[in-house]
């Protein structure tokens, strides 16, 4: 069987242009990474770059990739035609049997369905509904992209939906509908410490880009008022903060300005290995996004046996489901967040257990790579 695979090089999403390899997203990431095991299946990754940028030409033995250059005038401004017409072109030569785009945040999804091949897509956000829960303006990227979601999945011979509450929200817009869950990176189910490692005083960590929905700008006034009733912590933010963006350039200056202070601090991505090493080293997992399809930090958290705090959205709700000891609270309520932080860490912070393994019978790559494969053949038996 023979796959293209439509996804986005980070390189381009983050401006990277001079790094001499692709990296994606970690659920994409982590699907490649499982089917890299199954015998039969040729992946073609496709992903489009405004730039023109140094690529492999196999990332496995079974595994292709290209990198196809389209000019700022064919994304978003114009629907993203020229991606469109870009993954056209090469998908003829190509040849596929199966087209999967991946997410429909940028242009995936639409080439997927407008590729003239049979064809999937996996939601990774759910950008109607965000776009609903953030109150974007008509024109603006939460709006044009929510239309575009819309118009693909009706489109699609089906959509693989990572959680319960993305099935619900696709609603009766897809054909046909499988839930699928989004796949934890292989580095997260590396042996666990014998020994607990610990920072010099507890850390809480909270992962993600700085964005509206993943409301890191109410977290720092959780981590002021925690600090100012004497707790002892260190709260740490990664994540990539686009200074061209209002909350993410307000977020910087927030935080150069307590940085003095020394118990709040943010530092850009890690790799999947850093990050694995930064849960070992931390106390807890602090996530109170707005709106989660999936909630992906949460899992990898917990296949590390780390303490997760956390709002009570999404696909969160799913990976929670028999883990002890997670903490599930409404989202709009900081004011028990704070509650259940001082109650934490007054208690010596108790770090979690038992949910290593079930993530691992959740979500390991191969597993979950296996029911995309399972999924593509019963679409081409009975294609839309």
């Amino acid at each position: 069987m023979k796959v293209a695979f439509l996804t986005t090089d980070n390189r381009e999403h983050f401006k990277d242009y001079s790094a001499p390899n692709p990296y994606f997203g970690t659920a994409p990431e982590a699907v490649l990474e499982g089917m890299k095991a199954i015998p039969g299946l040729e992946v073609h990754v496709v992903s489009c770059a405004m730039k023109r940028v140094s690529s492999p030409v196999q990332l496995a033995p079974n595994i292709y990739f290209h990198s196809l250059h389209v000019p700022k005038i064919g994304w978003l401004r114009t629907g993203y035609q020229g991606c469109v017409r870009a993954v056209r072109r090469l998908l003829k030569e190509i040849q596929p049997d199966l087209v999967h785009g991946q997410g429909t945040e940028r242009d995936c999804a639409l080439n997927a369905v407008l590729s003239g091949f049979p064809n999937v897509i996996t939601l990774h956000g759910n950008m109607d509904h965000l776009c609903r829960l953030l109150r974007a303006r008509v024109t603006s990227y939460w709006w044009i992209t929510a239309q575009i979601e819309d118009f693909a999945l009706k489109r699609s011979a089906g959509v693989l939906c990572n959680s319960s509450h993305t099935e619900r929200l696709v609603g009766s817009r897809a054909k046909r509908k499988w839930r699928v869950p989004n796949p934890v990176r292989r580095e997260f189910f590396t042996p666990l410490p014998t020994t607990t490692l610990k920072a010099t005083r507890p850390r809480l960590v909270n992962i993600g880009v700085i964005s509206p929905y993943k409301r890191q700008l109410e977290l720092l006034q959780v981590a002021r008022e925690l600090h100012r009733e004497g707790l002892d912590f260190e709260f740490l933010f990664v994540g990539h903060a686009n200074e061209k963006d209002p909350y993410s350039r307000t977020f910087l200056e927030e935080m150069q300005a307590l940085g003095s202070e020394g118990y709040v601090r943010h530092i850009p991505q890690k790799t999947a290995e850093e990050l694995r090493a930064l849960f070992d080293e931390s106390s807890a997992l602090v996530h109170f996004a707005l709106e989660e399809s999936f909630g992906l930090v949460v899992a990898e958290a917990l296949a590390r046996n780390l303490k997760v705090i956390t709002a009570r959205v999404g696909g969160i709700v799913d990976i929670a489901e028999g883990v002890p000891g997670v903490e599930l609270l409404e989202r709009n309520d900081p004011q028990t967040l704070r509650t259940t932080i001082a109650k934490w860490l007054r208690a010596g912070c108790p770090r979690s257990e038992g949910g290593a393994e079930l993530m691992r019978g959740r979500y390991s790559p191969e597993v979950v790579a296996s029911r995309h494969v399972e999924i593509y053949r019963e679409v081409l038996k009975r294609p839309a």
